[in-house]
């Protein structure tokens, strides 16, 4: 089956339609960097509160940036996940801690 739709127009003419092709936008992993300031309460808080994780998944997620040195916190498409870039390094910021958060193609 195509994904064009033939038209005859009343001038006697054949137009084409062709649908367009959808493509799904590039997704970006927003990363945690570990650091030996930042305690990890304050990381479990900042992932609960901008990644809406549960207290278990945020404790996971805060042991892997400890013992790895970084650990994903999510995907997004690239608007969301600036967003979410600014929002914890902003936060981080307010509350004098060097949290760094960063953000990578899949």
């Amino acid at each position: 089956m195509s994904d064009s739709k033939e038209i005859q127009r009343s001038d006697g003419l054949v137009v084409e339609e062709a649908k367009p092709k959808l493509k799904r936008p590039q997704l970006f992993r927003v990363i945690l960097i570990n650091d030996d300031y930042t305690p990890m309460e304050f990381v479990v808080m900042v992932l609960q509160r901008f990644f809406r994780l549960t207290h278990d998944d945020a404790v996971q997620i805060m042991l892997n940036v400890h013992t790895k040195g970084s650990g994903v916190c999510g995907v997004y498409p690239c608007e969301i996940a600036q967003t979410k870039v600014r929002e914890v390094m902003n936060f981080a910021k307010e509350n004098e801690h060097p949290l760094q958060c960063t953000m990578e193609p899949e």
